[in-house]
């Protein structure tokens, strides 16, 4: 096998998705090639790591694509789930130039223009009956959570401190006044939960509902996704691995997000910049679009959101 047969033959391994070679595999394709003579045997040894590595990633990838949607015990880094993430098509946001503000729009419009399309939509109007608007804040979370603690204490739900150190919910709702009101000298604070604790939901979701234009024939998840926190901090950017696209309502404060299309889909498809304020919910599929969020000065931001089929 000549220089140019051991390329052309590498070059099929790299772009396959199954994991037919190993690194022997590789190692007798160095060796036929005759390219081992070329390098000292240091050099020699660190390229057929590199290699190795390439093909453990290829292997990686195809399993991920055979077990994706099933339980695994096992669950990549964020950076490696994001390297084997597969390609998206860029229909989704090829022919976006702006996020719109919609009111008064019929769940049937909302279904044809944009409850499946991917594309990110502002609804201004569909929080007006929402008692949470008026009585969900930091203290109102500590009262429900320290009379369910209890009861039972809350450990199977999603807990995300980003940059805060806190270790679960109850620890989260347990800071001192001065910290809740970012007096100066404060840290600044930022977390988020999914309350999956039926007594709760139960409290919380008489004081809003689902929202009014999506499709009649579609259904909020059992789960919602609570976040607040005060200026100063947010979420990373990031891509969410969940089944559905979602709906988040601004219930406090005001939230900036960057929205920027998968990497596949840089030259194609614009990147957006919108503040959603109170009252505001924002929609889209956030496991297309990389999302990043910064709470806006002011008053303390709480969102809830959930997914929807």
């Amino acid at each position: 096998m000549d220089l140019k047969q051991a390329q052309s033959r590498l070059k099929q391994i790299l772009k396959s998705h199954k994991p037919n070679y190993t690194a022997e595999h590789i190692q007798d394709l160095l060796r036929s090639s005759g390219q081992a003579s070329y390098f000292s045997p240091k050099l020699t040894k660190w390229l057929k790591g590199l290699l190795v590595i390439i093909v453990l990633l290829v292997s990686l990838k195809y399993y991920q694509e055979e077990l994706q949607g099933k339980n695994c015990a096992l669950s990549l880094p964020r950076p490696l789930r994001y390297a084997l993430r597969p390609p998206e098509s860029c229909e989704f946001c090829v022919n976006i130039k702006t996020v719109p503000r919609l009111q008064e729009i019929s769940p049937k419009e909302f279904e044809r223009k944009y409850a499946y399309s991917g594309a990110p939509v502002i609804v201004s109007d569909a929080t007006q009956n929402w008692t949470a608007i008026s009585l969900f804040d930091y203290w109102y979370f500590r009262d429900v959570y320290g009379k369910a603690m209890r009861k039972q204490r809350i450990r199977d739900c999603q807990f995300l401190p980003y940059k805060t150190g806190f270790e679960d919910i109850y620890q989260a709702l347990d800071m001192p006044e001065q910290r809740v009101a970012l007096k100066e000298g404060e840290q600044p604070w930022y977390f988020g939960w999914s309350n999956c604790h039926a007594e709760t939901a139960e409290e919380f979701r008489r004081h809003y509902g689902r929202p009014y234009f999506l499709p009649e024939s579609s259904e909020n998840n059992a789960v919602d996704w609570f976040f607040i926190g005060t200026s100063g901090l947010g979420a990373q950017m990031h891509i969410d691995n969940v089944r559905l696209p979602s709906w988040q309502a601004q219930l406090a404060g005001s939230k900036r997000w960057l929205l920027v299309p998968p990497p596949e889909c840089y030259f194609q498809c614009r990147s957006f910049d919108v503040v959603v304020r109170q009252g505001d919910i924002i929609v889209l599929d956030t496991n297309k679009w990389y999302h990043q969020t910064f709470v806006q000065p002011g008053a303390i931001s709480l969102t809830i959101g959930a997914e929807y089929d």
